[in-house]
């Protein structure tokens, strides 16, 4: 399905979890690169509005009149967090999303680029995943709140868009890292808990543990690259259906690959163990970004090993302020 996002005013445009990792990943490209020049840009945190809120979410709409949103904001946490807390993730997530787009609807917003992620689609798949399989079976058990709540997007984008004529559609990004990240241990994601935690075993002179086997499989994304992606795609991409942005099957790593990276953009020479009474999680997520390169066959991603070393260099300099 493709949408129309034409308005004659002038484009200005709203970003929720304007504060996060991919927000500031946004703010720190326009800076750099001078995307999107023609635009006014209205980065949002939590300290403005809470979006489980429907009077707080339209509040802050109205007060800023957006042409256009890019809808980052969620409730996320790494596996850990997501085992024992799937009711909290279900019902935040929903509220927020569904706050949001109404707010959206109801403000004359013409396009609306929403966040999902590669943890929505079926457990029990073929490889690789495409757009086209989110919906063909149940999401791996240790995330379902979060991953049901996030496909309901694309069904609610499917809806607005048919609706409204209005273009509201949904990157589908695999692991993002990068400066500002989430580095807490207990609840943030694989890779800035492993930075932490090397972090933490250089100092204390101690083993590093990684938590499961190490065995299991991730592609991951600079949080600089998908920023530049969720640019072209407010700018370019006109479909509702949602598209995936990813590097290439080719370079999915393991865990335990991904660690030694870690450990070497560290400088880290202690003991590395893992610790395999703690899950692995979904074994892999393989996706295709077939339809990626159809639109961007010249889009270049950054080389993972300097895109970590850059993760962590910004977490040692950063590391009083960063969130942990």
């Amino acid at each position: 399905m493709s949408c129309p996002d034409k308005d004659p005013r002038p484009m200005k445009v709203l970003v929720t979890g304007g504060s996060g990792l991919v927000g500031r990943a946004i703010q720190q490209v326009l800076s750099e690169e001078g995307a999107v020049k023609d635009a006014e840009w209205v980065f949002l945190s939590s300290k403005d509005a809470d979006l489980q809120k429907m009077e707080e979410t339209l509040s802050v709409f109205l007060k800023h009149a957006p042409t256009h949103v890019i809808h980052l904001a969620a409730m996320v946490g790494g596996l850990f967090n997501n085992l024992e807390n799937n009711l909290d993730f279900w019902r935040n997530n929903i509220y927020i999303n569904d706050n949001v787009l109404q707010a959206a609807y109801k403000v004359g917003v013409v396009k609306v680029v929403s966040c999902l992620s590669t943890c929505i689609f079926p457990d029990k798949t073929t490889y690789p995943i495409d757009e086209t399989m989110i919906h063909n079976g149940p999401p791996h058990d240790s995330n379902f709140g979060y991953a049901y709540a996030k496909r309901m997007l694309d069904v609610q984008n499917r809806a607005y868009s048919q609706q409204t004529g209005h273009c509201y559609t949904a990157v589908i990004p695999t692991n993002v890292f990068g400066p500002h990240d989430n580095f807490n241990i207990a609840d943030g994601h694989v890779l800035p808990g492993l930075i932490h935690k090397v972090h933490c075993a250089k100092k204390e002179g101690k083993p590093l543990v990684v938590w499961g086997s190490g065995s299991a499989r991730r592609q991951f994304i600079y949080s600089l690259d998908l920023a530049r992606l969720i640019l072209w795609v407010l700018k370019d991409y006109k479909e509702t259906d949602p598209i995936i942005l990813s590097v290439g099957e080719e370079d999915e790593m393991s865990i335990k690959e991904a660690a030694e990276v870690v450990v070497e953009a560290m400088d880290f020479k202690g003991e590395v163990v893992f610790d395999t009474s703690k899950s692995d999680g979904q074994f892999k997520k393989t996706a295709s970004n077939t339809k990626l390169r159809h639109y961007r066959p010249d889009f270049i991603f950054t080389p993972f090993k300097q895109a970590m070393k850059e993760t962590c260099d910004w977490f040692t300099a950063n590391y009083d302020t960063a969130r942990k």
